[in-house]
């Protein structure tokens, strides 16, 4: 993963890209492309030239009328990335460190870069600073907390080959997803990518799902790719697991981002370029993925979530997909779902929706059963039944032979019936002088 170059606000605080840089494959990514950016000699025209470069993006999820709705207080965050600085500026007092899955990774004696991880937090959570909070990077839940979890490393880490080869990190998204839930997190943001499922993650989802989690990632980079033979970029996980909100990236023009996968997983889209958000000590970052999207997405699930906190992970996602905006021809397609997430529309589709909710209990409790345990009591194993082909043949011809003797006496039967017939046998009797006494 590359991300542009942080942005001291201590200097100038206007920004040039220079080019495109390709994300490096690994095992587990974060979910981000970025291009390079420099800090340019121009003055800051304004006061604040981080919120303002925020505006086109609050528009476009309509965040600011969403926001006298709700604001995701009480709402818990869990980010399942590279660690979160909870020291920054826009995020401090709003962030609560969870479990480290990666733990032992880097050598001793080294700390946690924690870049991807802050950026993504505060695109969710951030609360600004300065007078009225009116400085710095403003999330779509900024009254939300952050629970960080650790289960990535940044390549640029040292220990980074050792955690993406060592088998011993095989399922720390699954056991971060678990952690997660049992810290009470609301929703869990995973701006991760991997190619190939795990049984523990599938387990995992479930169990969150089950205890009114509701989870998002991102859909994956690789769009721009060669499609496989059926037309579609690769699916990736979590992504991809029912249940989970996939997440595409839109440009500028709101439409399909040439980098974000398309595949039928894709469930919504919502901004992914160019998107500034904090970095740790202070800093600010530009990048553009399907990471910046699956945060604001999940921001927007802390909205609703906040509001009407008893809605199930399912019901939640089709606020979300009844709210969405630039809906494409048809509905859906693959490459930006049922559309753009607008948050004020979402909450408005919740309000309706809550009205139905129904919570089903059963012999499990409200808490849900844990999949990954069994259910019920033990059965016994399931019968084969192993057929003689000899025999079934043999039968058969047997069947078949006697079915065309029973034909063939039948016609012997109706031409012998035919010819032992008289002539006169079906004529029309004349009348019977006795038996009629009337002329």
């Amino acid at each position: 993963m590359t991300l542009r170059a942080p942005v001291s606000l201590r200097g100038s605080r206007a920004l040039r890209a220079l080019g495109d840089a390709v994300a490096r494959a690994m095992p587990v990514l974060l979910a981000a492309v970025a291009v390079p950016a420099v800090l340019a000699p121009v003055p800051a025209a304004r006061a604040d030239d981080v919120r303002d470069s925020q505006r086109e993006v609050l528009r476009t999820l309509d965040l600011p009328a969403a926001w006298r709705i709700s604001e995701g207080r009480g709402v818990t965050v869990a980010v399942l990335d590279s660690g979160v600085d909870r020291d920054h500026r826009d995020l401090v007092g709003s962030v609560t460190e969870g479990k480290d899955f990666t733990a032992g990774a880097n050598p001793p004696g080294v700390s946690p870069l924690r870049l991807h991880g802050t950026y993504m937090a505060s695109l969710i959570a951030g609360h600004g600073h300065g007078p009225g909070g009116a400085d710095g990077v403003i999330g779509v839940a900024p009254r939300a907390r952050v629970l960080s979890v650790r289960v990535i490393l940044e390549d640029e880490e040292p220990g980074f080959r050792e955690f993406n080869t060592a088998e011993r990190y095989e399922n720390v998204v699954a056991r971060g997803i678990r952690h997660a839930v049992d810290r009470g997190a609301d929703v869990i943001n995973m701006s991760i990518s991997k190619e190939l499922a795990t049984r523990e993650e599938r387990s995992a989802i479930r169990y969150a799902i089950s205890k009114g989690v509701v989870l998002v990632a991102a859909a994956g980079n690789e769009g721009a790719e060669e499609t496989d033979a059926s037309g579609y970029a690769p699916y990736s996980y979590p992504a991809a697991f029912p249940g989970v909100v996939s997440v595409a990236a839109t440009d500028r023009g709101l439409r399909r981002a040439s980098f974000s996968n398309r595949n039928p997983s894709v469930l919504v889209a919502a901004p992914g370029v160019d998107i500034l958000g904090a970095g740790p000590g202070d800093e600010y970052w530009v990048g553009r993925g399907t990471s910046q999207a699956t945060a604001l997405v999940s921001g927007v699930v802390a909205l609703i979530k906040a509001k009407y906190p008893k809605m199930s992970p399912a019901l939640v996602v089709q606020a979300i997909t009844v709210g969405a905006t630039r809906r494409p021809t048809g509905g859906y397609d693959t490459g930006t779902g049922f559309g753009v997430v607008n948050a004020t529309r979402a909450l408005a589709a919740a309000a309706r929706i809550s009205r139905h909710t129904l919570t089903a209990e059963g012999a499990g409790g409200a808490g849900g059963h844990d999949p990954a345990r069994p259910l019920g009591l033990a059965v016994e194993p399931v019968r084969v039944v192993h057929r003689d082909r000899d025999r079934i043949t043999l039968y058969g011809g047997v069947a078949v032979a006697a079915g065309l003797g029973a034909v063939v006496s039948l016609i012997a039967l109706a031409v012998f019936v035919g010819r032992t017939r008289s002539p006169g046998a079906f004529e029309k009797p004349g009348p019977d002088p006795v038996a009629s006494p009337w002329p």
